[in-house]
């Protein structure tokens, strides 16, 4: 993910930073606890797209 198009973009819903799992290609907005795909290297910035983080992924992105 090139990191200028990473400091742009930011959650559709919340407008808060994303993080990126590059083992997962997902985007993650913390605050929302929501992933976003990217895929091919796109970044699908769609609620509908988005899944919603387990538990124990979002304990661990607020260590």
């Amino acid at each position: 993910m090139d990191k200028k198009l990473l400091d742009i973009l930011a959650c559709p819903l919340c407008k808060s930073s994303l993080i990126y799992a590059k083992d997962q290609q997902e985007l993650i907005c913390k605050a929302d606890n929501l992933a976003f795909p990217v895929r091919d290297g796109i970044p699908v910035m769609l609620e509908d797209e988005a899944r919603q983080l387990s538990y124990d992924e979002s304990v661990a992105l607020h260590k």
